[in-house]
């Protein structure tokens, strides 16, 4: 297992890395909505789905890979009520990147590191 780091996503918050490779996988922490180069959160819960999903793919694409290697996510979202905006933009995500929907877990969770209202993990596979 190696660790993986790049500044094109945001640095990990606190005791952990971005992301790892493990055999043919590459998993990443889960990403809150932080863009790297401002160091900011936007408010809206679709633009924050959209960046946790670019952040999550600056990772494994440091590791080689693209959208279309994604093959798990799994979405926190701080209020189920969000799900039809949060489902849009991941829907928008992965046609732009020209790649297949994954499986996905989406769970609503209490509260997110910095109120964030999102917060994305994804699995990719190097291969098939």
């Amino acid at each position: 297992m190696s660790a993986i780091t790049t500044n094109n996503a945001p640095a990990a918050i606190g005791p952990y890395v971005q992301g790892v490779t493990f055999g043919n996988m590459v998993i990443t922490s889960g990403q809150l909505p932080i863009n790297p180069s401002t160091k900011l959160m936007p408010e809206d819960v679709a633009a924050q789905a959209t960046q946790s999903l670019e952040n999550a793919l600056a990772i494994i694409k440091e590791a080689g890979l693209q959208a279309s290697h994604i093959v798990k996510t799994t979405v926190f979202v701080k209020d189920l009520n969000d799900f039809t905006r949060v489902n849009a933009a991941y829907e928008r995500f992965f046609q732009q990147h020209e790649a297949p929907f994954p499986a996905r877990s989406c769970v609503e969770v209490a509260r997110l590191p910095m109120d964030a209202k999102v917060e994305i993990e994804v699995i990719a596979v190097r291969g098939e």
